[in-house]
């Protein structure tokens, strides 16, 4: 018989072997839980958390950013290529108990449940933003590290920058690994680039979230759950940044304040660019710029793909097609042309080819880990790849690219910056500086691209002392300081040209406002509609490019015939002559980074029908187009017009707001609609941005409901001048509860290119008369068109009137004092 003693001691021994396999159980689980918080230290705006199986360091960004690093081992060293911003000094309440750790801004609450770890975001009056999945939280398999958040009911995502797929992201995966996918299908995944900060939005609430993690990532939006959304990646910290606010586009500024905003452009680049894989010789070159200039099609910029290179080596030109390159830049930009090059990292291994001996002889390239360079196959043949995690790889890259603008290209175009190879299998154990901290290529591949424009743009700064133009690509977030982006080789297919419009809004909302695609497509031909379409909505895109591949037919404006000349031409004159408004805009993104090309759901987050697939392609250009997209084959279509009054662009015809209208489509127009009460600065038609416009400034201005301001601005748009204040910038501001227009004092020392501004009044069909600073004036009256007439194209050769509104309109004198008009 056992003892009371004995039953005690074996009652003790089971509950000790039950909780042995149970830890064992738990010690052998694939997937490993934060789990318990186990010591808390409070320091300021920072918190630091020891946690069974993990530590965390929650810190206070600014009142509306949190950041959240949390690693398996104790943090290591804060370092980022994306985040440019130090935390902010920060009114914070900090308190904990036994259940929980709770942080207050005046902009949000953060609660941090202890057992287990798990952090809830919310507004200052208690409303839940976001918060981790209930028992999932933040977890790892193997290195793989991911964090579960709890879907809201009814919870939309938009954003990841240039990603296939819907505007909303809700039942959708996504992978973030830069790839190289020439003419890829519409719905692949992943293509180019890698920009991890997306928009969450559900309650009449919206938060951002940037995982900064620069190995491979994935993104889980409910795609084969109904349970959570997640984003992790495989390997690495999980480190993201919470952002809330309740405006959407205070959100995009506020991460672009994280990762930094665009340069102001050169105005050049603004304007129309003819491209193709490729022109040559320079003959062809000077044929196309000469052809531009006699049909009256107004260009800025000729593009030289890799055939201008000897023999696809980097860094040099073939004498046969191009021997006086600098001849050959010297006449296009008499002309008006600036010229962009294509440049590849691939550095081809050949005895004497001068980068290749200078680049082993400085020790730049990237290596196995065994300390042989790697080599991998690209254009020129089997090639080495400069390390631009390494401040001796950029300043190497910098004194290469410079050679460039000292033959007098204006452009430098970053391509095949994946990396990309042939195989599309670079090894895992390539080697990456990563300034002094070496990384393997799974952390280095996606900030790869990043890494190379940094040095494209430091290099062609330093030497050509004025702005240069550079496009990208491939990109990680934090791109967008250095250089635009294209969508890469798409299709010349309709659900392409559709797809790029989804393509470019999202990555406004990620980031990166200076954007394009290739127009018209750059695989295959396309129809005659379809270019024409195409071309229509180039114009109203911040990179307007055509550009076309190998082995297609010509796809210059006048390869389409006479009547597609006409439209498309139509379309480049209304962009030239809309510059002014454009610059004042991307003026505006470089200081808030709020894009020009804007998805409906930037101004009208919570109206569902925005985000209905029949109408997820139009988009605002700027803050007062709202363009309508379609099919070149359609003969119908159904328009959304959100919140507000709404104009026809070409006959004023008023929509109200908030209803779906079926429109009658044709090739001649593109659907494009104006906000009442807007602002719209325009100039006189010129034939590139180095001509001169005629002295008048337009201002059209449409009858609303609502006070709008327009902010105004010029500078030379080519020099970094406006840096130290010379520039012209100007506040416009309709008020019309005070019936009033004012003209603000002018900031800045830039003289305005324009003696006088024209004031077209939109709406105002009763006014007769305005005073100006107290001065009545009459008011005259008459026909507008934005587009010229377009021919019939039949025996008798008679022409299509062009859609016109009529306008009272009165020209006063520009001058730098404060100008008041009483309506």
């Amino acid at each position: 018989m056992y003892t009371k003693k004995m039953l005690g001691l074996r009652k003790q021994l089971s509950t000790a072997a039950l909780l042995l396999v149970h830890f064992c159980a738990a010690a052998q689980s694939p997937v490993k839980q934060i789990g318990k918080v186990e010591k808390v230290n409070i320091s300021g705006q920072q918190i630091k958390i020891s946690a069974a199986n993990a530590y965390a360091e929650i810190t206070v960004y600014s009142p509306s950013v949190i950041r959240v690093r949390i690693d398996k081992q104790t943090l290591g060293p804060d370092f980022s290529y994306a985040v440019i911003a130090k935390p902010q000094t920060t009114a914070v309440k900090t308190a904990q108990d036994s259940r929980e750790i709770s942080i207050s801004t005046d902009s949000l609450q953060v609660r941090i449940s202890k057992d287990p770890f798990a952090i809830k975001f919310l507004t200052p009056s208690g409303e839940v933003i976001n918060e981790d999945e209930t028992g999932l939280t933040t977890s790892w398999v193997g290195e793989e590290v991911t964090t579960y958040k709890k879907m809201q009911e009814g919870e939309r995502f938009i954003g990841l920058g240039e990603k296939t797929g819907n505007l909303d992201r809700k039942g959708e995966g996504y992978t973030n690994w830069n790839s190289d996918v020439f003419g890829y299908a519409a719905n692949r995944d992943p293509i180019y680039s890698t920009i991890p900060f997306y928009i969450g939005i559900h309650h009449h609430l919206n938060y951002g979230i940037f995982f900064d993690n620069t190995f491979q990532s994935d993104f889980n939006f409910g795609a084969s759950n109904n349970r959570f959304s997640s984003f992790g990646a495989r390997g690495g910290e999980m480190n993201y940044y919470f952002i809330y606010h309740p405006q959407l586009v205070n959100i995009v500024s506020t991460y672009t304040a994280l990762t930094g905003r665009m340069p102001l452009p050169p105005m050049w680049s603004l304007g129309y660019q003819q491209n193709r894989y490729s022109y040559y010789p320079d003959t062809e070159v000077m044929r196309i710029a000469e052809t531009l200039r006699e049909k009256r099609i107004p260009a800025d910029g000729i593009t030289l793909d890799i055939h201008y290179m000897d023999a696809y080596k980097l860094f040099t030109w073939n004498k046969d097609r191009f021997p006086h390159p600098k001849a050959l830049t010297d006449k296009l930009k008499e002309m008006g042309f600036h010229l962009t090059v294509i440049v590849d990292p691939g550095i081809k291994v050949e005895e004497g080819y001068p980068a290749y001996e200078d680049g082993k002889k400085a020790d730049i390239f990237i290596k196995y880990s065994d300390g042989q360079n790697y080599t991998g196959q690209v254009w020129p043949g089997w090639c080495h790849f400069p390390d631009f995690t390494s401040a001796k790889g950029r300043n190497w890259w910098k004194g290469q690219i410079k050679s460039y603008i000292r033959e007098g290209v204006s452009g430098i175009w970053n391509d095949m910056n994946e990396i990309a190879t042939w195989g599309q299998k670079m090894p895992s154990n390539v080697l990456f500086d990563y300034e002094g901290h070496p990384i393997s290529h799974l952390q280095a591949h996606n900030l790869y691209g990043l890494q190379m424009v940094r040095a494209s743009y430091e290099g062609a700064r330093e030497e050509l002392k004025k702005r240069p133009f550079l496009l990208t690509r491939a990109a990680y977030a934090g791109s967008q300081r250095y250089s635009a982006l294209w969508t890469g080789d798409n299709r010349a297919e309709e659900d392409h040209m559709l797809l790029g419009v989804r393509l470019l809004n999202s990555l406004g909302i990620s980031g990166m406002a200076f954007t394009g695609m290739d127009i018209g497509g750059f695989t295959g031909n396309p129809t005659v509609s379809l270019y024409t379409r195409w071309m229509q909505i180039g114009a109203f895109i911040p990179y307007f490019r055509n550009h076309t591949g190998v082995n297609t037919k010509s796809a210059e404006p006048w390869a389409f015939g006479e009547e597609a000349l006409e439209i498309t031409r139509n379309y480049i004159n209304l962009r030239y002559r809309l510059l002014p408004y454009l610059y004042s805009h991307m003026y505006a993104a470089s200081r808030t980074g709020v894009p020009v090309m804007r998805t409906l759901a930037l101004d009208n987050t919570f109206d569902p029908q925005v985000y209905d697939t029949r109408y997820q392609n139009q988009y605002c250009f700027g803050d007062a187009f709202m363009v309508a997209p379609f099919e070149s084959t359609r003969d119908f279509g159904k328009i959304y017009f959100p919140e507000g009054k709404w104009y026809n662009l070409y006959t004023d015809a008023v929509i109200n707001g908030h209803q779906e209208v079926t429109a009658e489509l044709g090739i001649k127009t593109l659907p494009v609609f104006v906000k009442a009460g807007s602002i719209i600065p325009m100039q006189p038609l010129v034939q590139s941005t180095t001509e001169k416009p005629a002295d008048t400034l337009s201002l059209h201005i449409y009858k609303g409901d609502h006070a709008n301001t327009f902010v105004y601005y010029e500078d030379d748009g080519e020099s970094f001048d406006y840096e130290n204040g010379n520039y012209y910038k100007r506040s416009i501001t309709y008020d019309p509860a005070a019936k009033k227009i004012t003209l603000d004092k002018v900031e800045g020392s830039y003289n305005s290119r324009f003696r006088h501004i024209k004031i077209l009044l939109h709406g105002f069909d009763d006014q007769q008369r305005i005073s100006v600073n107290g001065s009545a004036q009459t008011l005259q009256q008459t026909s507008h068109a934005f587009l010229s007439p377009i021919s019939r194209f039949d025996p008798q050769g008679s022409f299509v009137p062009a859609d016109s509104c009529m306008v009272q309109q009165l020209v006063i004198t520009n001058n730098n004092q404060l100008i008041n008009v009483d309506l």
